[in-house]
């Protein structure tokens, strides 16, 4: 019986001694770190590092890419205005106009709504002059377009769509649009999705328009088509421009 007690206390050293090295090294680890600090060297401290760092340690996750303004992937090239924008999806989640890195209209800001959400910009120093919403379903189009009407040369438009952008407008509308460069507004449909960015007095089409048609066929959510985003870089213009 006491053989059998000492072989039974002898195992159970036997499975402690793995530890009790093991707290020694630490011991000893944490003993030469504080010398090392006393006197002044991190020598001890970088031997420690290295003996702890195993050969077939996982390096660490990729740092990730930069993001530049508004989040575009790369940076805008002096006197340009950075900008992303984002339609609404569905009638659910509402759209965003960013530019330079502020947000110009959003849900978070409360002030987007359904049908057309427009941001006027200064086109010569990017100030934000007005930003509004209009209801494009059950609104009134006279609204929108003593909005557009009196706009200045040069004067940027920011255009995002939520639910539907279209039942409410008529010919002057469309035409307004178009003259800022659109390509889509004359055929833009009830709950299609449209993000555009134009200007008064433009020449030629915007380079800054994307359009994605309600179709049953195609749709993403049920009876809306999938959100749009849209990103870039838009020149400044020169006061002797305006």
């Amino acid at each position: 019986m006491l053989l059998q007690g000492a072989m039974k206390t002898s195992g159970v050293e036997d499975e402690h001694s793995p530890l009790r090295v093991v707290v020694i090294i630490l011991t000893a680890g944490l003993t030469w770190i504080l010398v090392s600090i006393l006197l002044g060297t991190q020598s001890g401290f970088s031997r420690l590092q290295q003996l702890l760092k195993g050969p077939d340690n996982i390096p660490t996750s990729e740092p990730r890419p930069k993001k530049y303004k508004c989040g575009l992937p790369r940076a805008c090239p002096d006197h340009s205005l950075a900008f992303r924008i984002t339609s609404g999806a569905a009638n659910v989640i509402g759209p965003k106009i960013c530019l330079e890195d502020k947000m110009l209209m959003s849900s978070v800001k409360n002030n987007v709504g359904r049908g057309l959400n427009i941001a006027l910009v200064n086109g010569v120093n990017g100030d934000l002059i007005d930003a509004k919403y209009f209801d494009m379903w059950a609104g009134d189009v006279n609204d929108l377009l003593k909005f557009i009407r009196p706009l200045h040369e040069g004067t940027l438009v920011f255009v995002a769509s939520y639910d539907d952008p279209a039942t409410k407008m008529n010919q002057e509308t469309r035409k307004i649009f178009s003259e800022l460069g659109s390509q889509i507004a004359k055929d833009l449909a009830f709950r299609d999705s449209w993000v555009f960015v134009g200007a008064k007095g433009v020449q030629d089409k915007s380079p800054f328009e994307q359009h994605v048609k309600n179709s049953k066929s195609s749709n993403k959510y049920e009876g809306w088509p999938e959100a749009l985003e849209m990103e870039g870089c838009i020149p400044l213009r020169t006061a002797e421009a305006q």
